[in-house]
């Protein structure tokens, strides 16, 4: 109440005083020394000014009072100043703005410049207390605001300056009033803003959601994996080693042995996301050894990993897919059989681990359903994200190289950066 009377007050007494000084002048220069009095005619003009001006303070705090629902010093200045904080860094914040000021009804000659985090515009606006007329009369009326906003970085976020002004000198605001457009002009940037924060977080939200369903997704298909052991593989493993109990009882001890140590290494773990080289090589190395008693001559391996290699981390039953997918659909099906290789390399930051064969290779009664490489791609993207790659390609002369490329997690420069 108190910022509405002063205003009606200062405005009223800066047009009084113009007035007089204006009709002073004229008396004096037209009317000294005659016997026109013209003081009556001063006076009723005086209150005339008077109740015009208190019309158009009235309308501002009418409007304002609309916008802001309340009427303060603030809100019923000319000149709006905004201080907003946007939780992203300053180029975000610098597009967050700049897409906002140019989506403001009205907004023209725009000048951005994301170096210096800086946006300028005018803004169009008719006096919406007066309307009809031609169009050359409504482009009379029209009056331009200017919007000036101003991006700071402050660490991981962006801290916004915005001005909202009229476009004419500051002292012009002892008289005139701005019907509380550049009001109008600094909440609605405000609300946009606002809008795509929210906009921004709840995509966020909505990713990490859809990372943590993904993961657990794909946690269960491995529970599922630990738990189901291929059946055939486990049934003709035993009845192989039925059989050499009786007719080779050491290579029985041998292929139970090594059945023993690939189940063990095949029990999920708990609270331990991924596994290590050295434990999934184990686990490679037990399943070979028995397909090797099994299928004799037709089956041939060699492993290459070196030792500082071994703790290096790794999604478990990677390698083993990629091994099994090696013997079910490049050697078994192949006359003769063939060799399987294992080899690990690191370069500088990464290790490759690759899984060869030469057997049949990509032929066109094709290799299974695509589900087990598929898993492959998605574990090692929610494990490394960006940082892991997978990559499957014809082997020479014949035969697949399956290649996964993960962090090199006992590098001293990825320390810290991947975690079990």
């Amino acid at each position: 109440m108190i910022a509405s009377s002063f205003l009606v007050l200062r405005l009223a007494a800066a047009w009084l005083a113009i007035y007089m000084v204006i009709t002073i002048t004229i008396a004096e220069l037209f009317f000294a020394g005659t016997d026109v009095n013209p003081g009556g005619v001063i006076v009723f003009g005086g209150f005339a000014l008077v109740g015009a001006i208190i019309s158009i303070a009235v309308s501002h705090l009418g409007r304002v009072r609309l916008l802001a629902s309340q009427c303060n010093a603030a809100s019923l200045s000319n000149r709006q100043r905004r201080q907003i904080e946007i939780p992203f860094d300053a180029s975000d914040a610098w597009s967050m703005v700049d897409a906002a000021i140019r989506e403001l009804p009205g907004a023209h000659d725009i000048e951005s410049a994301r170096d210096s985090l800086q946006v300028r515009a005018k803004v169009t606006h008719v006096d919406p207390y007066r309307h009809g007329g031609d169009a050359e009369g409504k482009r009379r009326r029209v009056r331009r605001n200017q919007i000036l906003a101003t991006i700071t970085p402050n660490g991981d976020a962006g801290s916004v300056t915005l001005v909202c002004e009229p476009e004419r000198p500051t002292w012009t605001d002892a008289f005139l009033v701005d019907g509380g457009t550049n009001l109008e002009n600094a909440e609605a940037i405000v609300r946009a803003l606002t809008r795509r924060v929210a906009e921004r977080r709840r995509g966020e939200q909505v990713s990490v959601e859809k990372t943590v369903m993904e993961k657990e997704l794909s946690e269960a298909r491995l529970s599922l994996l630990h738990a189901q052991v291929e059946p055939h593989f486990l049934y003709n493993t035993l009845a192989s080693a039925q059989l050499l109990t009786r007719t080779d009882p050491p290579r029985a001890d041998e292929m139970l042995g090594n059945l023993i140590s690939y189940l063990r290494h095949s029990l999920p773990r708990d609270g331990q996301s991924l596994s290590t080289v050295g434990e999934e090589l184990e686990r490679a190395r037990a399943y070979l050894d028995i397909l090797k008693i099994r299928m004799g001559s037709r089956l041939n391996f060699q492993i290459e990993v070196p030792e500082e290699l071994m703790s290096v981390l790794l999604p478990p039953m990677m390698l083993q897919t990629l091994v099994e997918n090696a013997i079910k659909h490049g050697l078994e099906p192949k006359t003769g059989g063939g060799t399987v290789w294992v080899l690990a390399r690191a370069f500088d930051q990464s290790v490759s681990i690759t899984v060869a064969d030469d057997g049949r290779g990509f032929s066109a009664e094709g290799g299974g359903t695509g589900i087990g490489l598929r898993n492959v791609r998605e574990r090692l993207r929610l494990a490394f994200g960006a940082a892991a790659s997978f990559a499957i390609v014809a082997n020479f002369p014949s035969g697949v190289a399956a290649t996964i490329t993960v962090p090199n997690s006992t590098h001293p420069a990825m320390k810290g950066e991947v975690h079990a």
